[in-house]
């Protein structure tokens, strides 16, 4: 029989590719292994939390306006909203207290029968900052805007190096903790595996002020608002797990 160069060369083609198929074939299977679970595993969290005065103030005034025309109410709210600004810039000193302009918006009314039948509209000025007797006194000299709403929360500042501080504390008693399942346990050490820090604030929330608070401090001159901060916690959570040695 008589093979040609073209059938030779198929013939050893197939006999290599059925010996490199069972060269490799048996090795892929034996590699293939199941993982064993991770053993002497603890799962542990610790807390640490701080309570403190809140530092921070932020009181909004605010005003309506209602008229037939957009242009009306328009004009009316800027005239209010400037003679207030006129008083509270200058008084405006750094983080003692911030101004700034909040919410301005008009709306249509509309009769029954769906109509425009006048145009009412809105204003907000935001005081805030450290210095709550300034900002207080402050809202008292305004007369053409009324308190909105009343809110305390902590600085910038303060929350920052309180959370710092609350988070070396929550991670030394995560380490105590860990410490003390390792001995309870039996073992002399601990490697730790995973971990993860998670925070909570709680503050006092924005109040709106009562109807008739806002009537009686708009009929007084220039005296200042009462207000009476909460206080804020700060809490660290650490939590992870370790792998007992």
């Amino acid at each position: 029989m008589r093979f040609t160069s073209r059938r030779v060369w198929m013939m050893f083609a197939s006999l290599g590719l059925g010996a490199w198929v069972l060269a490799h074939s048996t090795p892929v299977l034996a590699q293939t292994q199941v993982t064993a679970p991770p053993s002497r595993v603890v799962h542990i969290s610790a807390s640490s939390f701080t309570e403190v005065p809140q530092d921070w103030l932020r009181l909004t005034l605010t005003t309506t306006r209602e008229a037939p025309d957009a242009g009306s109410v328009q004009n009316e709210l800027k005239v209010a909203l400037e003679s207030a600004l006129r008083i509270a810039r200058a008084a405006e000193q750094g983080d003692a207290l911030q101004v700034r302009t909040g919410q301005f918006g008009l709306y249509p009314r509309y009769t029954t029968q769906g109509r425009i039948q006048g145009w009412r509209g809105s204003t907000e000025l935001v005081l805030e900052g450290r210095d709550f007797e300034l900002i207080t006194r402050v809202a008292g000299r305004i007369q053409s805007l009324t308190i909105g709403q009343v809110g305390f929360s902590l600085s910038r500042q303060a929350q920052q190096q309180l959370e710092a501080e609350v988070q070396a504390q929550a991670i030394e008693r995560f380490r105590a903790r860990a410490a003390e399942v390792t001995r309870a346990f039996g073992y002399q050490d601990f490697e730790l595996r995973e971990v993860s820090v998670s925070s909570a604030d709680e503050g006092m929330p924005m109040m709106r002020a009562p109807v008739m608070a806002m009537e009686a401090r708009a009929a007084s001159s220039d005296a200042p608002v009462p207000v009476q901060p909460g206080k804020a916690t700060v809490n660290i959570t650490v939590s992870g797990s370790i792998q007992l040695r």
